[in-house]
């Protein structure tokens, strides 16, 4: 019953994965050959928005979703440095044989997928596809942590800042707390940014002690 229910939502979810496909705004850096040629209209007949680049520039056009990059020994040396940043699009790396030097160069960038040369319309679509559910799962989790990196954060910072009025107020933890949470419904701000005003307050007055 649940294995017929799950396959049911994903056939379902089949058309809306496609639309978005669709909107994909996409660069292939890629020689203008027949490989690089066939990858383009492939995109193109699956919908998606298609620049065609080569050789790699040190900068990508704004506003990509996704970059076709063919990862060859004469480009392999080249920083990629668009490829390390937060907002980096996903990549999906095109080879045309393996070694150690060019798996080096598909993880270095960060590649989410790949596609083996000469490029064939069978398996575009499903590495498409997967590529983008990875980037999305990661950039998700990224979000989920920094979201929890927030959080522990500011469980400090309120711990702290109860040990100051503690200390300086001469009152229990639970009072302590009490100040805190009613100075931030006063002020109709959080518990944390009040804790991190006490906390750097204290610190100035720290100074020169």
């Amino acid at each position: 019953m649940g294995e017929t229910a799950s396959r049911q939502r994903a056939v379902r979810a089949t058309p809306s994965l496609l639309k978005d496909l669709r909107t994909l705004r996409i660069a292939v850096y890629h020689p203008d050959d027949a490989d690089g040629r066939q990858l383009t209209q492939q995109l193109q007949r699956i919908g998606c928005q298609v620049q065609t680049f080569w050789p790699p520039a040190p900068t990508l056009p704004e506003g990509l979703d996704a970059v076709f990059l063919a990862v060859r020994p004469d480009v392999i040396d080249l920083g990629f440095e668009w490829a390390k940043s937060d907002d980096a699009p996903m990549v999906i790396a095109i080879v045309t044989y393996e070694n150690p030097t060019i798996v080096e160069a598909v993880l270095r960038i960060g590649a989410k997928a790949v596609l083996p040369s000469p490029v064939r319309s069978f398996g575009l679509l499903s590495s498409l596809v997967v590529a983008r559910q990875v980037y999305d799962d990661i950039k998700s989790h990224a979000r989920r942590l920094r979201k929890l990196e927030g959080k522990l954060l500011g469980v400090r910072r309120i711990a702290e800042a109860k040990s100051i009025l503690m200390r300086t107020r001469n009152v229990t933890e639970g009072q302590a707390y009490d100040l805190i949470r009613e100075q931030a419904m006063n002020k109709r701000v959080t518990t944390e940014e009040i804790a991190g005003a006490i906390v750097n307050a204290n610190e100035i007055l720290s100074l020169g002690k």
